[in-house]
């Protein structure tokens, strides 16, 4: 009998104990919901506010009104004598084949607001509202700021904008007569058995791996392979053109002509981080015959449901749109509010001499001084655009990309993801595992977005190492 009881009454603690925790969850997203819902509907009138204060100042320190992505208006696209034309503002431009206006993310330009969605999803609930329809523009449609844009790239114009910094180091792409990009490179100089591209993620540059791996390399390493680091189109060292939608065409383009082709590169392993393992599965779909190994670190692969727009979608996944976790906040502010990105580039990119000094003086050079200077090293432009062309603009494309990989590409693929990462989600490498079951996916417990790499220099070195090495055999 006392037995029971005992049995009675772990059995009644556990069921409180159960549902104190479901009220306090219930609790916390409420908070988190409220909280949400005053914030976000804030920064939506502070970014109508800047939006309007940036246009003055542009006008008053560039003499022209520049455009933003504010306006709901959107230009059509005729067809005329089988080439596309695009009309705006009574300016006619024709689009050559380079300028694939598809590669453009309608999330540039459809972006609902907080309220406007809140509306969509009443009565309240606790949880996203993810779920509220939105309308976005087709393909032949596109806001006419893109349009003002691609003149400017036709017309060659590249000059940093007045919020920028101006720097030598930010600036000096800007005085060479050959547009390239920054490329590190170390190992054999002369007739690598095999070529290996590392290819950064979103606001980093090519220091990530070179201060990292490159020096943990084995001396057998370093005499057999030609380690080839990049600083992406927009950040690090490389140019950071006013002009480019930094598209995902504009990226890989950029990256053949300043690696593979610069390099004379016939055959090369991948190892992408974050933002870069979707420019490395688009190379290996543009180049599967030349891939011997590809490497992905922390993919950031949303499967999209059926019946709903991607680009929208990664959005929502990205940037949820809430104050609670902050990464979540974060990024939420860098993706739906471009004047606001913008005051915080002004703030801290075009000042980030002073930044860079404080950040090592405040955390007494516990974070790497390369992880602070690539953070830093990007503008606004750059930012916003890969954020919306690369990593939201590509949500329909990343499957297909997945599945030409699975069909074509003949190489070892093997995903390493830390299992505390709060910036990219594991189950995104458990996605790409699931769409290619030859995979190998590796969780390392107690990593993160960073410490996948940084903490295990050495460990992965060693990793990679071998997967080049049965990748040979």
């Amino acid at each position: 009998m006392m037995a029971m009881s005992s049995s009675s009454s772990s059995s009644f603690s556990s069921s409180m104990a159960k549902s104190a925790k479901w009220v306090l969850k219930s609790i916390g997203n409420f908070t988190n919901e409220i909280l949400s819902i005053f914030l976000f509907s804030l920064l939506d009138i502070i970014d109508i506010v800047l939006c309007f204060l940036y246009k003055m100042a542009d006008f008053f320190f560039e003499s022209q009104w520049k455009p933003c992505y504010c306006s709901s208006h959107k230009e059509a696209i005729t067809s005329c004598d089988g080439n596309k034309v695009l009309v705006s503002q009574n300016n006619v431009l024709s689009l050559s084949t380079k300028l694939q206006l598809e590669e453009v993310s309608d999330t540039l330009y459809t972006r609902p607001s907080y309220l406007s969605e809140i509306s969509k999803v009443m009565p309240f609930v606790i949880g996203s509202p993810t779920t509220a329809k939105t309308t976005v523009g087709s393909t032949f449609t596109v806001h006419s700021t893109i349009v003002e844009m691609l003149q400017d790239k036709i017309n060659g114009g590249q000059n940093p904008r007045w919020s920028d910094c101006d720097c030598k180091s930010c600036t000096r792409w800007s005085s060479s007569p050959k547009q390239s990009l920054y490329v590190r490179s170390e190992g054999v100089r002369d007739h690598p058995r095999e070529d290996v591209l590392f290819i950064h993620g979103f606001i980093s540059s090519s220091a990530f791996w070179t201060e990292t791996l490159f020096p943990n390399f084995s001396a057998s390493a370093k005499s057999s392979y030609r380690f080839l680091a990049v600083d992406l189109l927009g950040f690090g060292q490389s140019p950071k053109p006013a002009d480019s939608l930094y598209t995902l065409k504009e990226h890989v383009d950029m990256i053949e002509a300043s690696v593979l082709d610069a390099y004379k590169v016939k055959s090369f392993h991948i190892v992408a981080h974050s933002l870069g393992c979707i420019l490395a599965l688009a190379l290996a779909v543009k180049h599967p015959g030349s891939i011997k190994s590809l490497t992905l670190l922390a993919p950031p692969y949303y499967p999209v449901p059926k019946g709903v727009e991607p680009s929208q979608y990664v959005m929502r996944k990205v940037a949820p749109r809430r104050v609670w976790p902050p990464i979540a906040l974060g990024a939420s502010i860098a993706c739906w509010y471009e004047h606001i990105s913008r005051t915080v580039c002004l703030l801290i990119c075009k000042n980030h001499r002073f930044w860079e000094f404080l950040t090592q003086l405040v955390t007494r050079n516990r974070i790497e001084p390369f992880l602070v200077e690539g953070f830093f090293a990007h503008t606004h432009n750059a930012a916003w655009h890969t954020l919306h062309n690369v990593i939201c603009g590509t949500g329909g494309k990343i499957e297909r990309y997945l599945d030409a990989v699975r069909e074509r590409v003949n190489c070892h693929v093997n995903i390493f993801h830390g299992s505390d990462d709060d910036v990219v989600p594991v189950e995104c490498s458990h996605g790409v595992k699931a769409r290619v079951p030859t995979a190998r996916v590796n969780v390392v417990q107690n990593k993160d977005h960073i410490t996948i790499v940084i903490g295990r220099q050495k460990a992965f070195a060693r990793e990679l190492e071998e997967i080049w090495s049965k990748s040979d055999a």
